[in-house]
């Protein structure tokens, strides 16, 4: 669904921006085809007219030349003036379609659409349209990836980072996330606050410590030693759809001046801090064992968990980031695992790493 929204969303930018480069073009070329039409129009009745007056004016005497050559210039005046008349009252549209142009050539001199990496910030700049004020880049749609670590902890040790308390194994990697976010200025245009609201896709890989796995009957779920065999990879898989709401300050703010109106300077790479609070539900949790026997060297089970698991949460988030790349701490508010778990350890707290934002 978020590739479908995307590429509808891309396709929807490339085409206002088609359609608004073809229109000035259009405007460009029908003002440049009436401006010809004028002149070859009269440059041919002043033809007409300069041959009639050598036909009525013939002779080789010098009064009869000097008068021709008064003539011709008086025809030639004439049609500049008239040529001078007609192109003012096409000025109009030559005036819309140049301020048109200037905007393209100042503010956006890259091109209709274009695709951009700033390789130190990790900020990728898709630009969807042709004439781009500094308003508009206070306001976007983005897309971000986050590599994140994520752990469990209790009630009473809320941000104790790899506990060995708790059943999952301390991993710096396994979850990932993805956002959709809107951003936009809170405030006037000098503002360095920013607020953000989207959805999201998170999904945690929970490994329990080695030799045990998730296991659950009718009633609870729990951890246990694996017995049938020598495993290989396992992990408790939890995906949830998110609904984010943030706020971001921009920590080192640039200014720029247009049509004598300030504004901050949103195409600059900014250093900022974000707070938020998040709620989700759970989409799908599963059981995922590979392991082998001494009859098979791959085996792959995948049991959907029916028990232990809440299907609501809400957390907090604070971080830090520059550009496209930022680091953040998460803390769900609400336990990942409710009380068929037979776990001492329920409450998620992920460290964040956001590597890629794609900015539209």
């Amino acid at each position: 669904m978020k590739t479908k929204t995307t590429l509808l969303a891309a396709v929807f930018l490339s085409t206002v921006a088609f359609a608004q480069e073809k229109n000035i073009q259009t405007q460009m070329y029908y003002y440049t085809k009436k401006i010809d039409s004028i002149i070859i129009s009269e440059k041919s009745n002043m033809n007409i007219e300069l041959d009639k007056l050598d036909e009525d004016l013939k002779g080789n005497k010098v009064a009869v030349t000097e008068e021709k050559l008064k003539r011709r210039k008086e025809i030639a005046e004439k049609y500049k003036q008239i040529i001078n008349e007609k192109i003012e009252n096409e000025k109009s549209e030559l005036e819309s379609a140049t301020q048109e142009l200037v905007k393209n050539t100042v503010l956006n001199p890259e091109g209709k659409y274009r695709l951009s990496f700033e390789p130190y910030s990790g900020k990728i700049q898709f630009n969807g349209k042709r004439v781009m004020l500094p308003k508009d880049y206070l306001h976007s749609i983005k897309l971000s990836m986050s590599f994140v670590g994520a752990n469990l902890t209790t009630k009473d040790e809320a941000f104790r980072f790899y506990s060995k308390n708790s059943e999952i194994r301390n991993t710096v990697y396994n979850a990932v996330s993805f956002a959709l976010r809107y951003e936009n200025q809170l405030g006037n245009y000098t503002s360095p606050v920013f607020y953000r609201a989207g959805i999201g896709l998170r999904t945690d890989y929970l490994t329990p410590k080695y030799g045990k796995v998730f296991s659950q009957d009718d009633k609870n779920l729990f951890v246990q030693d694996f017995t049938r065999g020598t495993i290989k990879r396992t992990s408790l898989n939890n995906t949830y759809i998110t609904v984010p709401l943030e706020l971001k300050w921009v920590l080192n703010p640039k200014y720029m001046e247009h049509e004598n109106i300030k504004y901050i300077d949103n195409r600059q790479t900014q250093f900022y801090i974000v707070a938020g609070l998040y709620g989700g539900v759970r989409a799908t949790s599963v059981i995922y064992n590979k392991y082998s026997t001494e009859y098979s060297k791959r085996v792959v089970e995948r049991e959907t968990v029916n028990n232990g698991l809440n299907n609501f949460l809400v957390g907090g988030k604070f971080g830090i980031g520059y550009g496209g790349v930022g680091l953040y701490i998460q803390k769900d508010f609400t336990p990942t695992f409710n009380n068929d778990a037979l776990l001492t350890s329920k409450y998620g707290l992920q460290i964040g790493l956001e590597l890629l934002s794609v900015n539209f």
